[in-house]
């Protein structure tokens, strides 16, 4: 079958979405509604979704009275033990207009390079999928250490993209799409379409989002948009605000195309 195209969307049959910290947390937290919104209509239409959402740490630290992102280990730890209950709260809270249940699945990195590990989530991500559950991963922040510091989940999305065989991987931020430099600068132009084997040469992706709650940037994006297209999933790059056009297969983002043969694509009937 060939690869996913952007126009195929609407067909995909299995769907993994990251949402960033900034978007769901904060000032931003009633994106979670629209969100929600989006995922709900593709699962309406027969498509299994799977959410990997950044946001504990953010969303812990104002019951923890902090203003700014902690530093510490331990500090970020405990934000993140306060703030994922609220955060898969809000999340059923609002699936619960369309009754859809959600499953909470927290994993590190290692999980997923670790063989047992890796076997054991692959089977209840697949079980929890085939009970038209929804499931929400995040980072299990409390034991990690890595990804608190590194990629704010874009490099667990790609991996949980890769285990659950994603037709499609849907990474979200603050930005419409990848630039060749930062947006704000002079001459930065949209990168509408990555192809296999394009490195990127020449571009600029600059440093991490500063929003002060998450750790993610355009070149976290870029390189777990690698591991999942290396792997036989296509991936889109672009904003929060702009999920439900992304999931209509609208002409938004920035499209990786993902390696030809790597994996027999699904789509819906």
């Amino acid at each position: 079958m060939s690869v996913l195209e952007r126009k195929d969307i609407p067909s995909a049959a299995r769907i993994v979405v990251k949402v960033g910290s900034s978007s769901i947390s904060g000032e931003n937290a009633g994106q979670i509604g629209p969100l929600v919104d989006a995922l709900a209509e593709a699962h309406g239409r027969g498509a299994e979704i799977v959410l990997v959402s950044s946001g504990a740490i953010a969303t812990g630290m104002p019951y923890l009275k902090l203003s700014e992102r902690p530093t510490d280990l331990a500090t970020q730890q405990a934000a993140a033990s306060v703030g994922q209950n609220l955060l898969i709260f809000r999340y059923q809270d609002s699936l619960r207009r369309y009754g859809i249940v959600a499953g909470q699945v927290l994993l590190t990195a290692g999980d997923l390079e670790n063989p047992a590990h890796r076997s054991n989530a692959q089977r209840a991500m697949e079980r929890l999928l085939d009970l038209r559950i929804l499931p929400i991963v995040n980072e299990n922040d409390t034991v990690a250490t890595h990804e608190i510091r590194f990629g704010d989940n874009d490099r667990l999305a790609a991996l949980v993209a890769t285990l659950v065989k994603a037709d499609l991987l849907v990474l979200l931020s603050d930005v419409d799409a990848l630039y060749t430099k930062p947006p704000h600068l002079p001459g930065a132009e949209r990168i509408d379409r990555v192809s296999q084997g394009d490195h990127l040469a020449g571009v600029e992706f600059g440093e991490a989002e500063a929003s002060g709650v998450g750790t993610g940037g355009a070149g976290t994006k870029a390189s777990a948009a690698r591991i999942a297209a290396d792997a036989g999933t296509a991936v889109l790059v672009t904003a929060t605000t702009l999920v439900a056009e992304a999931l209509h297969g609208d002409p938004v983002g920035t499209w990786f195309e993902p390696a030809a043969g790597a994996m027999t694509r699904r789509a819906l009937p």
